[in-house]
């Protein structure tokens, strides 16, 4: 479907036009209860937007658009096991991943959440043994450390969890690595005991290059160390569906946790990739992330969309993208641990909506996904920000602050939510130039200097952010709020009418380094156009 063809969306072009010269402080002027007009909570997060560009004429035609586009079915066949990842041929059941209580979600006739739940006892048995010293490595020692081998949805999901959830963690050290670059590798290991560390290898198929490039280097590390090829089998554990190669590996296949082609990547930490956040939290850490996640999709599902969070945040993104061209969005959470929420979340849209062709194959005609990026936010107030203030580009903003987090300081805690709430309020009134010379006058600066320096003190204003207030940054909370972002995109993707669910844009890059790998280490293989040739002649010496 072409949603610009609809009305709605014909007549948000022209709302959009109406509301052009419409400054937020003219919105909040008109409306002392805006704030209480335009926020909505549910599953422990408050969402405030009311410091958005938009009106309540805005927000009516944009739940008329997701009316038209016929969201409410796309969320059903979602939940019920719908191949609704057409070019796949797949189901999308990240969600049956959390499931709750007595349930069937049926894929081509069968049950899933039975083999769901085998896995997850499995993974939390495991952990188990890992967490209270009954598992030994080859030297008859407990595991203190445990090192994450993955890349893409296999490394950014885990790791950002356990970023979050620092202060619950209670198991062993754990590490990610991810690139392939040796460093990243050999600077993790450097100060570990191969005889108390325990390597989790995560690749779905057992063949991505990166990851097995890492984990050959770290098994022979292992082996090395331990003088014995008996070793790997109890420094090592996977995460993937291919048996055979995991046996090759010398990996126990007792010790290898699968799932479906159903669970796209960037929707996999719910799965056994989130084994690494079940060895450090605890399985009832888990459970708990679960929880959340399973109460968002509830709401998600019933929800009215005037109050349903994931589609409210999906409606307004789409509203700046489309009809104000605002092409790339910042998320700036307040909380430190969630420092490595802004890649996640990087992954989780722009692999997903980043898309030129809608589901049935037909070219677009307007745009679709943003670019996502952002760091903590009073790291990124004396970084980026000033872009954000004064900048040509408008840019909305995320605000994300947990009010209550395990060994914060309290004078800490007031300061962090001060810098967020002051952030959103500056981006929002901003600073005239009336306003800029009342300032400075009362200073006693001179009229000359007061006339040079105002154009550059002038705040445009009128930047529209979101402000996301959870009630703490619990497990079960921490869940909401990721399942709240998946939907958001779930939203964004149907409105413009994708398929959120495949990647083919991450295939052609991996091709030709196939090839380029070859050419590297033997004269012979595929030729490349002149700029790459040229490299390759470059490097080629510089390696030689």
């Amino acid at each position: 479907m072409n949603p610009t063809q609809t009305l709605a969306w014909q007549q948000l072009a022209m709302h959009a036009r109406a509301l052009e010269a419409t400054h937020l402080r003219e919105l909040f002027a008109a409306d002392p209860d805006r704030a209480g007009h335009f926020s909505s909570k549910a599953c422990g997060i408050l969402l405030d937007y009311s410091k958005n560009r938009i009106t309540a004429d805005t927000l009516r035609e944009l739940l008329a658009l997701a009316e038209e586009c016929a969201l409410g079915s796309e969320i059903r066949a979602m939940f019920e096991g719908g191949e609704i990842n057409n070019t796949e041929h797949r189901a999308v059941l990240h969600t049956a991943l959390r499931a709750q209580g007595e349930v069937q979600v049926r894929v081509q006739g069968e049950d899933v959440i039975p083999a769901i739940r085998e896995v997850r006892a499995r993974c939390a048995a495991f952990s188990e043994r890992v967490r209270s010293g009954e598992w030994l490595g080859y030297s008859g020692e407990t595991i203190t450390d445990i090192v994450n081998i993955g890349i893409g949805g296999s490394d950014l999901g885990p790791l950002m969890v356990c970023e979050a959830l620092k202060p619950y963690a209670d198991g062993p050290r754990l590490h990610f690595v991810s690139n392939v670059d040796s460093l990243h590798l050999t600077q993790t290991l450097a100060g570990l005991n191969p005889a108390r560390t325990l390597f989790i290898i995560a690749s779905k198929t057992f063949t991505t290059v990166e990851t097995l490039t890492n984990a050959r280097s770290a098994r022979a590390w292992l082996v090395k160390a331990a003088g014995s090829e008996s070793a790997v089998a109890k420094h090592f554990v996977a995460v993937s569906t291919n048996a055979t190669k995991v046996a090759e590996f010398g990996i126990d296949t007792a010790n290898m946790f699968g799932f479906w082609d159903w669970v796209g990547g960037r929707y996999s930490l719910w799965s056994a990739i989130g084994l690494p956040i079940t060895l450090v939290i605890g399985a009832a850490g888990f459970d708990a992330l679960l929880e959340g996640a399973a109460d968002m999709d509830q709401h998600f599902r019933t929800a009215p969309f005037k109050d349903n969070l994931p589609v409210l945040l999906g409606l307004l993104g789409v509203w700046y993208v489309n009809f104000l061209d605002c092409r790339s969005q910042v998320v700036a959470p307040y909380n430190q641990t969630l420092h490595r929420l802004p890649a996640f979340l990087q992954q989780l849209d722009m692999e997903s909506n980043g898309k030129q062709v809608r589901a049935d194959g037909s070219p677009v005609d307007y745009a679709t996904g943003p670019v996502i990026w952002g760091e903590p936010g009073t790291n990124g107030q004396h970084a980026f920000f000033q872009l954000i203030h004064q900048g040509t580009a408008v840019i909305p903003v995320d605000f994300i602050l947990a009010l209550s987090q395990p060994g914060q300081l309290a004078n800490h805690r007031v300061s962090q939510i001060a810098n967020c709430l002051a952030q959103s309020a500056a981006l929002m009134q901003g600073k005239t130039a009336d306003e800029v010379r009342a300032e400075m006058e009362a200073k006693g600066v001179a009229t000359a200097e007061i006339e040079t320096l105002l154009p550059h003190r002038v705040f445009p204003g009128n930047r529209p952010s979101n402000t996301l207030l959870l009630d703490d940054l619990s497990p079960r909370t921490l869940g909401a709020l990721l399942a709240l972002y998946e939907h958001k995109v779930f939203v964004q993707g149907k409105i413009w009418g994708l398929n959120s669910f495949d990647q083919w844009g991450v295939e052609l890059g991996k091709q030709l380094a196939s090839g380029i790998e070859q050419r590297l280490s033997a004269a012979s293989g595929p030729r490349y156009d002149t700029s790459t040739e040229a490299l390759l002649a470059y490097i080629g010496k510089s390696i030689s």
